[in-house]
């Protein structure tokens, strides 16, 4: 597994539009020591240069960009909007739960991604969705990431 992933969590954030709430995910990166000021801004990128590939599965995207866009450790969030957004993807808008992902380098993350991956296929989204407060969306992604 990877050296100790820092987790993040932020709960019933406004957005007007994807790109405040891909700013606003990647922000708690930056504000946990994760990701450095320019993360947000790269996420952002990502999305206007490559589309809504982010958004993976039914009111979830997956925000990243990469590692030498600010990584500063393996780091994931948890961003629960107050009230969904559309990307513009096809299936899966509109958006209500954002996953920030960044890491230091292509190979610091592998077992965080991996484990990540285990838990979105086993209901992760449904249990973050269905958490009470800031807290416990933290503890049920550190639960989902067992290295953090």
């Amino acid at each position: 597994m990877d050296a100790v992933t820092v987790i993040a969590a932020n709960d019933d954030v406004a957005a007007r539009d994807w790109r405040e709430a891909v700013r606003e995910a990647a922000s708690a990166l930056v504000d946990a020591g994760a990701a450095g000021d320019g993360y947000p801004a790269a996420c952002e990128r990502v999305v206007e240069e490559h589309g809504p590939y982010i958004v993976l599965a039914k009111g979830l995207a997956l925000v990243h960009a990469r590692p030498e866009d600010g990584g500063l450790a393996v780091g994931v969030g948890v961003t629960r909007l107050a009230a969904p957004v559309e990307f513009g993807h096809p299936d899966n808008d509109p958006v209500d739960l954002l996953l920030a992902f960044c890491t230091p380098d292509p190979d610091a993350h592998v077992g965080t991604l991996s484990a990540l991956a285990r838990s979105l296929s086993g209901g992760l989204a449904d249990r973050l969705r269905a958490a009470p407060g800031r807290e416990d969306l933290a503890g049920v992604l550190k639960e989902a990431v067992p290295d953090a």
